[in-house]
């Protein structure tokens, strides 16, 4: 326990650790006042882990459905606050072990308790979230160089959509650069956050230009917080953010993605039209209404089967 000088933990679902916001809240504001005292030491920082997520609340239905606690701890002293989303298994090890060295954080990691694809080994995984981000070369083409379009993937069952509509968008000839982010403070501005990336090192990411479509866990609010700040943003309409749209209900996993346009087939149809109106040069441009519309049936006769079964 935190009083006994150890590492706190507190796992719980998502849904339910709101109900402690206050307390923790309380306690942030308590680690700012005593990291202005000379006499006060460090102590070890307070961990809680969100798993039993929204995404796969598809049982219990839209009552445990609830991702706010991340908006409540971004809008805390920015020093004392770490939010972070581990894409898989390895990554969840990796994040784990650093919040256990940390010391005087409130750190918020979000994950899925059930077992999922790893995407990176231990060497790339270590590095990976080192960095808070990074391109995930693989899975994008010729290693992300040059594309047509990023897609990111900020959460579990979210970037695992990401990785797919990359793999639709590369097969029909869209050059893609997957990015994953692990650390969410890292895309806000500059300054405002010590995990923030310099603008230089956003673009090296990010691309300066290029459109960019976030498959985010929680509300798309959120993210375009950070995002306001950053230059590269220009008017806003460079990227594009999917994310809870507080539409659930008892039904199946995908359903759940389907009903909040965060599925592989919302991302590449997206992603399709940007690159026609951006490039009306590229050879997508006269089949992306067409594609557009199959991926829309798609998602159509995924909605029929569910009701049916």
């Amino acid at each position: 326990m935190q009083g006994s000088g150890r590492s706190a933990v507190f796992p719980s679902y998502e849904s339910f650790l709101g109900i402690v916001t206050t307390m923790i809240e309380q306690y942030a504001k308590f680690m700012k006042m005593a990291s202005e005292t000379r006499w006060r030491g460090d102590v070890a920082s307070l961990n809680y882990i969100e798993t039993s997520t929204l995404w796969r609340q598809e049982h219990n239905g839209y009552s445990h459905q609830n991702p706010a606690l991340i908006g409540s701890l971004m809008a805390l002293p920015k020093h004392s606050i770490r939010l972070f989303f581990p894409a898989d298994a390895n990554s969840a090890v990796s994040v784990m072990a650093h919040c256990l060295r940390s010391k005087n954080y409130v750190n918020l990691i979000v994950g899925a308790k059930a077992p999922t694809k790893v995407w990176l080994d231990v060497e790339e995984t270590e590095r990976h979230c080192l960095a808070g981000a990074s391109v995930w070369r693989r899975y994008s083409t010729d290693d992300g160089m040059n594309p047509d379009v990023v897609l990111v993937g900020i959460g579990v069952e979210v970037t695992h959509e990401v990785v797919a509509a990359s793999a639709i968008l590369r097969n029909e000839g869209v050059r893609v650069r997957v990015v994953n982010v692990v650390d969410l403070m890292i895309l806000g501005q500059y300054g405002h956050h010590p995990h923030a990336l310099t603008e230089d090192a956003f673009n090296s990411v990010f691309t300066a230009d290029k459109p960019v479509f976030i498959n985010f866990h929680g509300y798309p609010k959120e993210v375009a917080a950070l995002l306001f700040g950053r230059k590269s943003n220009g008017n806003g309409s460079r990227f594009t953010i999917h994310g809870y749209e507080e539409e659930g209900t008892t039904t199946t996993p995908y359903s759940m993605l389907r009903l909040n346009h965060a599925t592989r087939f919302d991302l590449a149809h997206e992603a399709v039209l940007k690159v026609a109106v951006d490039q009306p040069d590229h050879p997508i441009a006269t089949r992306a209404h067409v594609l557009g519309s199959y991926w829309k049936h798609h998602l159509r006769e995924h909605e029929k089967y569910t009701i049916e079964q």
